[in-house]
């Protein structure tokens, strides 16, 4: 699925806390479009701006996803086959970011723009990037944050389809962070329940 997202000012903190914080109020109309179940949505009645307003957190957040792997891509300090998986982790955010860009103008919305790369630089510290290790490092960082953004907001839905939707995004990013940890060699956390919390 490609989007244009014509440009317009906008800004959206780019905050997993703030996303947590603020979407468990995420409509049910949101979630089944998110989902791309807009037979669902029908009927149902919502706040939309409200709704666009979370969801273009979870936006700005796919886009900070896509540009990190960018900076690690072009940092020239992945090694095949890192380097593949990288980018592969890159397409996963590139789809969630088509699905919330959908999913906001289906709501009426606009999406929140990407920025320039080198604020993404600037902001994710990537002077401080000087081995593999160190990319990989700042990746796992950023999927376990998402996990636990995504998680955070599945308790606000009463019906399971929907927040199957959060659920399904959820394991992408915790797929990406147990693999990210274990090409480091650093263990998985050692207790049950660890994710979410």
């Amino acid at each position: 699925m490609t989007s244009i997202i014509t440009p317009r000012p906008s800004a959206a903190p780019a905050s997993r806390r703030s996303f947590i914080a603020t979407s468990g109020s995420l409509s049910a109309v949101a979630v089944a479009l998110l989902a791309g179940k807009d037979a669902l949505a029908q009927g149902m009645a919502a706040d939309t701006s409200k709704d666009v307003q979370i969801l273009n957190v979870a936006l700005g957040l796919e886009h900070e996803a896509i540009n990190a792997y960018q900076l690690g891509a072009g940092s020239g300090l992945l090694q095949k086959p890192v380097l593949d998986v990288a980018l592969a982790f890159q397409g996963h955010h590139k789809a969630h970011r088509d699905a919330l860009i959908a999913t906001i103008q289906k709501l009426g919305g606009m999406p929140v723009l990407e920025k320039k790369m080198d604020e993404y630089a600037a902001a994710l510290n990537a002077s401080t990037l000087k081995s593999q290790a160190d990319v990989l490092t700042l990746a796992a960082r950023l999927e376990l944050g998402a996990t636990n953004a995504y998680l955070g907001v599945i308790p606000a839905f009463g019906n399971k389809d929907l927040a199957k939707v959060a659920a399904r995004l959820a394991a992408d990013e915790t797929m990406h962070y147990t693999v990210l940890t274990q090409a480091l060699g650093r263990p998985l956390p050692a207790g049950a329940l660890s994710f979410g919390a």
